[in-house]
């Protein structure tokens, strides 16, 4: 077995040191860049008069519109998911919702700045109390707020600062438009002090194959502009005062291993020749497309709720299933899997009429939402039992949030009744508990380790003060999952894992270890997660799944996990 290159070269770094999340594997070497501060905000001063209210709020609309505009401008000359992310902001800057707060400041006498804030502190607060995914579009809202203002004031326009050399990038937080109109000829890595593993950042740097670490707190601030920085993003580090020659070598051993990865064709098995499938996750028709030009198997989660987040009304049949259709059409014949809507509260569908909650994470969402809404989900598997007949691919669907037996034994029959392949999304530790009564009922299952690890761990996967805890090698996520993966090798259930894990080149090897049998990263993920694959054996692999679970630590569970692979650092 060939070691891992990245890790042979002794950095002995006497500077600076700061740990963060890594999200984006790599290794560079450059000065650093700030990205361009925010506009300070304004406080509440002296009151404009009343027959100018109304020209204050049309400047504000004015600048209202300039920033959705450029949203869009940023959306149409760029393509997959920096495209959605772009254009979901613009529709957010429009809402008019948000303009009718901002009149209310303004009728009262607020000049326009003092009107965004407000009207965008109010948003804020019903997104953090809402929580999990509305709570990270806080930082959305604010960059808005930020934008909104430099347009009324006339100010440069916040974010990225003018580039003309490479430069790892530092921020405190990067806005969805920031990442996503990123030039990665000019940019070696980026640097937050803020996120997780499932912000706009690190999605955007995934997609851009940028470097990547996030959550590094206040400490990244010791950085100053034009320092000379080694960021490992394999381990998340970024150290000063490395020595240049120590530094090149660790970038040439990480080039290469780079080289290796863009040689692997595929299809992925390990050095004894098990196989194990590599499907793509992906969220739109233009991201099914890019998939197929890379070494995917098929799609492994198609996330149907994201076309539709903004729809207003609920899409007919006929509408799905043109969506879905062309979802297959780019994996003719191939296996394609589609996960039901996962909606609730913290992540809404426009046309669901859904009551807030106190708790949304452990409240009404995915499959629960049925219960209210069953002609919803009727009319989407009709939709994809349509493009299904029409395609004659491969087609399965998973329902997310599944939790006791009698919700797969239902779903199951909504799903056979209409020829199509029934599994679920293993993300509630209940489910896992229960697989050895659950899975009888499915095809298939897919582990969703982003949630899973959350209820297990009782944390937020969207807090970086809870990355220690929010982490798919602690022990206890291991568990669950191997007695999943053992349930489902007795039972004959296929099982397979969707989330980050699965884009996590060690963690790969020891799922597939414990019996997973198809892993289901970001198209992006793909050639890395193969390569590491086909460098270990299977023995191997089963003798690090079982170290692992006897970890005390996910710190201990990862250094078991590479001694016994010989791949040290890999992600």
């Amino acid at each position: 077995m060939e070691p891992n290159p990245r890790n042979s070269v002794d950095l002995n770094p006497s500077g600076i040191k700061v740990q963060g999340t890594a999200c984006v594997s790599g290794i560079v070497y450059g000065p650093v860049r700030w990205a361009h501060h925010r506009p300070d905000l304004p406080v509440s001063g002296e009151l404009i008069p009343e027959d100018e209210r109304q020209t204050e709020y049309e400047r504000l609309l004015a600048a209202v519109d300039t920033v959705a505009r450029r949203f869009r401008e940023r959306a149409d000359a760029t393509g997959g998911e920096a495209a959605e992310v772009l254009r979901a902001n613009a529709v957010m800057a429009a809402d008019p919702a948000w303009s009718k707060n901002a009149k209310k400041a303004i009728s009262a006498g607020h000049p326009a700045d003092v009107a965004a804030v407000r009207a965008t502190a109010k948003f804020s607060g019903m997104f953090a109390s809402l929580g999990g995914v509305m709570a990270e579009r806080i930082t959305d809202l604010e960059d808005l707020r930020d934008r909104i203002i430099a347009e009324i004031r006339g100010e440069p326009e916040p974010g990225l600062p003018s580039i003309s050399e490479p430069v790892v990038l530092l921020a405190e937080d990067l806005s969805p438009a920031d990442t996503a109109t990123l030039e990665p000829a000019k940019v070696l890595a980026l640097v937050t002090m803020r996120g997780g593993k499932t912000s706009h950042t690190a999605i955007i740097a995934r997609q851009l194959g940028l470097p990547c670490i996030v959550g590094a707190g206040r400490e990244l601030s010791r950085f100053q502009d034009g320092t000379t920085v080694l960021v490992d993003a394999d381990q998340g580090v970024l150290h000063s005062g490395v020595d240049p020659e120590a530094a090149r070598a660790a970038m040439s051993a990480a080039a290469e291993h780079t080289r290796r990865i863009t040689r692997w064709e595929g299809p992925a098995h390990t050095t004894d020749g098990h196989r194990i499938k590599l499907l793509a996750s992906v969220t739109s028709v233009a991201s099914a497309q890019q998939a197929a030009a890379t070494q995917a198997e098929g799609i492994g989660l198609f996330r149907t709720e994201i076309p539709f987040l903004k729809a207003r009304r609920e899409p007919t049949v006929v509408e799905q299933s043109q969506i879905y259709a062309e979802v297959l059409a780019a994996f003719p014949g191939r296996k394609v899997v589609f996960r039901t809507f996962d909606a609730g509260s913290d992540k809404p569908l426009a046309f669901l009429d859904m009551a807030g909650e106190d708790n949304p994470a452990l409240g009404v969402r995915g499959l629960r939402v049925a219960e209210g809404h069953p002609s919803q989900l009727q009319n989407q598997l009709d939709a994809i039992s349509l493009a299904s007949a029409e395609s004659g691919g491969q087609v399965s669907v998973m329902a997310p949030m599944l939790t006791t037996v009698t919700e797969a034994e239902n779903f199951a029959i909504l799903c056979r009744e209409r020829g199509l392949s029934p599994g679920a999304m293993i993300e509630v530790p209940a489910a896992a508990l229960m697989a050895d009564l659950i899975l009888p009922h499915l095809d298939f299952v897919s582990i969703g380790t982003n949630d899973l690890t959350q209820y297990v761990m009782a944390a937020d996967r969207m807090s970086p003060e809870l990355a220690e805890l929010a982490d798919p090698w602690q022990p206890a996520v291991l568990r669950l999952i191997r007695h999943t993966c053992r349930e489902g090798q007795r039972l004959g259930t296929p099982v397979g894992v969707c989330g980050e894990s699965a884009a996590d080149t060690l963690l790969a090897c020891v799922l597939a270890g414990m019996g997973v049998s198809s892993l289901s990263p970001a198209a992006g993920a793909l050639s890395a997660v193969g390569e590491q694959l086909s460098r270990v054996s299977m023995a191997a692999c089963q003798r690090a799944a079982e170290a692992v679970v006897q970890a005390a630590t996910a710190q201990q569970a990862r250094e078991v996990a590479a001694h016994l692979l010989d791949v040290p650092g890999a992600r």
